[in-house]
């Protein structure tokens, strides 16, 4: 995934919320476990309707170079034609993935 003119959507799941953007690259991390996404994409348009959630979102990645998203918090990942509207929405009905902690044992025991 890389070239210069492919643009991918990404919903991953932050802080209880599902974030929806739009970048350039996407790969996986050195970092074990880690999707990195670069060159994000915003809507330049002038326009009149300003949506604040796009607005903060610029907001929370203006100068951030590139993101490290931990695998299990990614929801999906498309290759669209063009960019839309990034957005955050609450993630109500969406439940994260599971993660196995290894070493860790579980109590069985009934009471």
């Amino acid at each position: 995934m890389g070239n210069s003119s492919e643009i991918y959507r990404i919903s991953f799941l932050n802080k209880g919320k599902v974030y929806e953007v739009f970048v350039k690259q996407v790969y996986q991390s050195d970092l074990y476990g880690f999707i990195e996404i670069e060159e994000y994409v915003f809507n330049e348009k002038s326009q009149v309707v300003v949506d604040p959630g796009e607005e903060k979102l610029k907001a929370e990645f203006n100068g951030v170079r590139r993101s490290f998203i931990p695998m299990q918090a990614i929801i999906r990942i498309d290759e669209v034609d063009k960019s839309g509207v990034s957005k955050i929405s609450n993630g109500d009905n969406i439940t994260p993935f599971p993660v196995s902690l290894a070493g860790v044992k579980a109590d069985t025991q009934d009471s």
